[in-house]
């Protein structure tokens, strides 16, 4: 429980924050799962589109802060590498 006018503030700052971070990761659980779905059946093509909206969707995320810059280029990266296997 808050006990100052500014802690009341803070509170109510990092419970908008959390619902604006968990649909970006969301968004991006959806986009990567989408991507993996499309490697494993073997479209590469398919894939290969996919693969500019996860990068397009990490970026944004990054952007807002709702992840690291260096976790969003090791998970690009391993994406990438994932469509040339």
């Amino acid at each position: 429980m808050p006990n100052t006018k500014s802690a009341e503030r803070r509170v109510r700052n990092s419970q908008r924050k959390n619902l604006q971070n968990s649909a970006v990761k969301s968004r991006l659980r959806r986009a990567d799962k989408e991507f993996r779905a499309a490697v494993a059946a073997g479209k590469k093509d398919e894939a290969a589109k996919l693969l500019a909206g996860v990068h397009s969707a990490y970026d944004k995320a990054v952007k807002v802060g709702a992840i690291k810059r260096p976790t969003a280029n090791r998970k690009k990266s391993r994406l990438a590498l994932s469509i040339k296997k």
